[in-house]
């Protein structure tokens, strides 16, 4: 019994072992049974009792490696898919994927265990950054992480570095999108200070201000206030909040990031202040601001941020039905900056998920013969209208002609881009749907080459793209089908998707990539102007063309709309001459 009361932390492998290997290892793991003393009053876990246990954890994987002490300077991508109760047991184990310069990242990963049924689920991984304690002012640099063993460890290795350049661009990314979203606020994209409908509740209702005194028990074993405490107390602040809006005890499903701005030491106040900033449905964010304050600097009301980080809840009934939160709106200038910004870091931690754990789709394209050409082509314009009647399309940009949306659904992405052409319907669509003409306007596309014509509907085209972020060229097998209106109101369509033809098998030093639905509607506005929209199913394939605007650190989308606007809008004046 005394046992099952001690913290248990194993490290993984003797030293002998290691020196067989020819590294020393930095895998590290905590065992803990979950006693009535880490849970909260519903017999779970305490989410900020488990978020100390992963900071203790990272810290010995991290300071193992580095060889000296270790602190954090963020943790990201928490996302917590499974409950752990009272009586279970939680297995938590943290590994350093890589080591930068100055920093290293380590993968942490908490799995619970049924002690009567055996059955073992993932609760939850995450990401923490950190960097070894400066020394006299100096930055201590790391070693590299020695060679690999395994697949996952080498997988991790190179997923890494992409998590930190995403981590680099975050802050570019977030103030370009905040830009564009601002834009969007007179276009219907963030609820104004309309107090008069009663379904709405004002942000103001959920604020939070707690304060905490920093004492010995609270400190690391540096000397500091310990950040795996400020994480907790952060979540209790978040969770009080997001409590107040739905008037249940909501579940927290992940954290945005935790982000240590500045170190706090013990007899430090720490105020905590925690707000509702947007719902989305089936989910609420909260953000928390963490400031301290030494003596003196509390009498003098001067206060150091050291901390923020967002949180992410939902609620569920007795049956585990996600229920909807209720809508929200802000009244006052700061509130508004609060609702866009949640939004702006919902778009990113869905570019992220898709730009980091996109999985391979499996073979999407179909064989191409002349038998199937009726089914393939029906399929191809259905596939194609199915999409663009989707109607939860969320705005991303839209301004000088140009409109770019997204919609995600379960794990698609799909994106939409709308353009407003001074030329006539009939003639964009004549341009758009020779394919071999796009090399003209898309910087992306190499060559285009006609490979079989079945009819005047139904094209074979082989596409060569330019390499992206340093990878080999990649090529696409398209076929792209046409249709007409047959009415005047009906729009003019253009239906693309990968298929195999025997004539064209893959070939070295080219990625052969595919499209699952990609294409245009053309709609006429008036006798000489159009509304030209694209459509794109994204794909592993299509994914890395895309990235840097879904994360948003490129416009590249919009400038392609430029040039294709400006193909077709030129070539109508060339024909007029």
């Amino acid at each position: 019994m005394e046992l099952v009361n001690k913290n248990i932390v194993a490290i993984n492998g003797s030293s002998e072992r290691a020196q067989r290997r020819g590294h020393v290892l930095s895998d590290v793991q905590m065992c803990q049974a979950i006693l009535p003393c880490h849970a909260n009053h519903l017999g779970e876990l305490g989410a900020g009792q488990l978020l100390k246990w992963m900071d203790t954890i990272a810290c010995l994987a991290a300071e193992r490696h580095a060889g000296v002490p270790c602190v954090t300077a963020s943790m990201d991508d928490i996302r917590f898919e499974e409950t752990v109760w009272v009586g279970q047991v939680i297995n938590i184990k943290a590994r350093v994927n890589r080591a930068f310069n100055t920093s290293m990242e380590v993968g942490i990963c908490v799995s619970v265990q049924d002690v009567q049924s055996g059955v073992l689920k993932r609760v939850c991984v995450a990401f923490s950054t950190f960097v070894g304690k400066p020394v006299g002012g100096r930055k201590v640099l790391l070693k590299p992480v020695d060679f690999l063993n395994s697949v996952e460890e080498r997988l991790e290795h190179s997923l890494a570095s992409e998590r930190r350049r995403l981590r680099l661009y975050n802050e570019e990314a977030f103030n370009n999108l905040m830009v564009d979203y601002y834009g969007l606020t007179d276009k219907g994209v963030s609820k104004r200070r309309d107090s008069s409908s009663t379904q709405r509740i004002s942000t103001e209702c959920t604020r939070v201000e707690s304060i905490e005194l920093a004492l010995p028990p609270h400190a690391n074993h540096h000397g500091n206030t310990f950040g795996g405490q400020i994480m907790a107390w952060m979540e209790n602040a978040a969770t009080v909040a997001a409590s107040r809006l739905c008037g249940t005890y909501p579940t927290l499903k992940a954290v945005d990031m935790f982000q240590f701005r500045g170190p706090s030491t013990v007899g430090d106040r720490l105020v905590f202040k925690a707000m509702v900033n947007n719902c989305f449905q089936t989910s609420l964010e909260v953000g928390v601001r963490v400031e301290a304050y030494n003596c003196e600097e509390w009498s003098k009301g001067i206060s150091r941020h050291i901390n923020s980080a967002f949180f992410l809840y939902q609620r569920t009934n007795s049956e585990g039905h996600v229920l909807p939160f209720p809508e929200v709106l802000f009244t006052t200038q700061d509130g508004e900056r609060r609702y866009l910004a949640a939004i702006v870091r919902k778009r990113i931690r869905m570019a992220r998920k898709h730009i980091l754990y996109s999985r391979d789709e499996g073979p999407l394209s179909v064989p191409w013969d002349k038998t199937n050409q009726v089914y393939l082509g029906y399929n191809n314009i259905a596939a194609l209208t199915v999409l663009a009647g989707k109607r939860t399309w969320e705005a991303s940009s839209v301004n000088n002609k140009i409109g770019v949306f997204v919609l995600e659904e379960l794990d698609s992405l799909c994106i939409k881009m709308e353009m407003e052409v001074n030329t006539s319907a009939f003639h964009s669509f004549s341009l758009l749907s020779d394919l071999q003409l796009r090399p003209l306007w898309d910087k992306h596309y190499l060559s285009c080459e006609e490979v079989e014509k079945a009819d005047e509907e139904e094209t074979v085209y082989h596409i060569k793209c330019r390499p992206i972020n340093g990878k080999i060229i990649c090529d696409f097998v398209l076929l792209l089908s046409q249709r007409q209106p047959c009415k005047d109101e009906d729009p003019y369509v253009i239906g693309l998707r990968s298929v195999t033809t025997e004539n064209l098998p893959p070939v070295e030093n080219c990625t052969r990539s595919e499209l699952k639905c990609a294409g245009f509607i053309i709609q006429r506005a008036s006798q000489s102007t159009c509304k030209v929209t694209y459509y794109n199913q994204v794909t592993s394939g299509v994914l890395p063309f895309v990235e840097g605007n879904l994360a948003g650190w490129s416009k590249s989308m919009e400038e392609t709309a430029r040039s294709c606007i400006s193909f077709l809008e030129l070539d109508t004046i060339s024909t007029a001459f």
